[in-house]
């Protein structure tokens, strides 16, 4: 058996509606993390679904119950064929948003999937059953082309809450961080950069929301009697803000800038176009840090948003100075900004420019992460899809949303590869979510060779790209105990 044995096995179970049968039968179960009644159809996703294929693959599984009260199990699979080979961890979530069941378009039902040409509809298609039920068709494909054998140790981590924020997750990989070891993570979420590019992210920008907050005095006041004499809190806040972020989009606050976008991160984008793709919205050239490109400013620098601005009454206004205004407010950052000192770097910079009335309070935040695009195991992977696309893959050091990546990079300290299998079009979160269906053919081409050649041997394939001399952090990865 060779490589393409492999990768025609997995472009098989699409051709012959195996995979998608799978796919369907994985988005009927409303793992909806969301609603509050939802426990048992989370773990009946662990259970009843994943776990029994699984174990006829040869993994060892078991259900961890979630180290946060209330919140979701996590599955943890192994496969160990030796010590002397690489060890791989991936990650996948089966968990959703809600269903909206009534707003999908055409009578569709988001718990059954529904092909209408090349779409896919379904809650869960893209986001994330979809994407990880594309990498397990892929793992069979490999293990029927290798007479039952990977060629290399995995093991599987599922968890049932990334759509909440993914409770416990950090915990958890806390605690089992022997168990978990890896010599690299390869999982897939998120969109490629287009539909036809196929793509390769290395980490993911953070993300910190905060709420500023002006409450001058009770009730309001006539804006006749009044107004010029009482301060407005609406343009108070509206004054604060400019002075945070320019019209341009530029970041005025020195200490919520990252570094200078490194040479290995400047060379990975250079060739990098971001939009220009059916549905997608024209972007601004001249919006965002000056002297980038805008490729470099979504996914090499950081940027505010003004997510909602409040006050008075938009629906009915009236004649009258409101006592408060609030806005929310939300920072994507890069690696190597000082976000955690986010709320006294605001504070600092608002008593500096005359406004102590405004008031700051951060809600929740999540770190950035990104893997030197020259790590040799980033090579490997490209020179893998290379071989199986014929086309160089797209490169991105970080996506430019959030994952939480930061368990895997530096609680468990290994390089992450993410190969996503979705669109920037998938109406992710939305109603008519979808997943294409040439993506998903190509996806299990793709992941048939990459799992192919992390287990190949020079006798094994001679064109494969062996991994066997990789750098290695785990020493087999013997499951532990716990």
């Amino acid at each position: 058996m060779t490589r393409d044995t492999a990768i025609q096995l997995a472009t098989q179970r699409y051709e012959s509606g195996a995979f998608l049968d799978d796919l369907q039968r994985r988005v009927a179960i409303r793992t909806e993390s969301q609603e509050a009644d939802s426990g048992a159809r989370l773990r009946a996703y662990l259970d009843d679904e994943l776990t029994p294929t699984l174990t006829a693959w040869g993994f060892t599984c078991r259900v961890v119950d979630n180290p946060v009260a209330s919140a979701g199990p996590f599955l943890i699979a192994h496969r160990h064929e030796g010590d002397d080979v690489p060890t791989v961890l991936s990650y996948g979530h089966g968990d959703v948003v809600r269903g909206y069941d009534a707003q999908w378009s055409d009578g569709r039902s988001p718990w059954q999937v529904t092909v209408d040409g090349e779409r896919w509809y379904g809650r869960g298609t893209a986001d994330n059953k979809g994407q990880h039920s594309i990498n397990l068709a892929a793992l069979r494909a490999v293990l029927d082309a290798r007479d039952g054998k990977l060629g290399f140790n995995l093991k599987l981590l599922f968890e049932t809450g990334e759509e909440v924020g993914s409770p416990g997750l950090h915990a958890l990989c806390l605690r089992l961080r022997d168990e978990l070891a890896a010599d690299v993570l390869i999982a897939s979420d998120g969109p490629r950069l287009a539909a036809g590019r196929p793509t390769i992210f290395l980490g993911s920008r953070g993300v910190i929301n905060f709420r500023l907050d002006v409450n001058l005095r009770d009730g309001a006041h006539h804006s006749g009697n009044w107004g010029g004499l009482l301060r407005n809190p609406g343009v108070v806040l509206a004054n604060a803000i400019a002075s945070m972020v320019d019209a341009n989009g530029r970041i005025a606050i020195d200490g919520l800038r990252p570094p200078p976008v490194p040479d290995s991160v400047r060379r990975a984008l250079a060739d990098i176009v971001v939009g220009g793709n059916p549905g997608e919205p024209e972007v601004d050239p001249d919006y965002g840090e000056p002297d980038l490109t805008p490729t470099e400013r979504v996914f090499g620098w950081n940027n505010i948003e003004v997510l909602a601005f409040r006050t008075g009454n938009p629906e009915k206004p009236v004649n009258a100075i409101p006592p408060q205004a609030f806005a929310h407010m939300q920072i994507r950052f890069v690696v190597g900004t000082d976000w955690r000192n986010l709320q006294s770097i605001v504070r600092r910079h608002l008593d500096a420019h005359g406004f102590p009335m405004v008031t700051v309070e951060v809600e929740r935040g999540m770190p950035a992460t990104r893997v030197d695009p020259e790590n040799p195991w980033v090579q490997w992977a490209l020179r893998s899809l290379t071989q199986t696309t014929g086309t160089q893959p797209v490169l991105l050091p970080n996506l430019g949303g959030t994952l939480p990546n930061d368990v895997f990079a530096d609680v468990l300290g290994m390089p992450t590869l993410w190969v996503p299998h979705s669109y920037p079009g998938c109406s992710q979160h939305a109603p008519d979510e979808h997943l294409l269906g040439p993506v998903v053919r190509e996806g299990l081409r793709i992941m048939a060779g990459l799992f192919w050649d992390l287990g190949a041997r020079s006798g094994d394939a001679p064109d494969a790209n062996p991994a066997a001399h990789l750098p290695r952090k785990s020493t087999g990865g013997r499951r532990n105990e716990h």
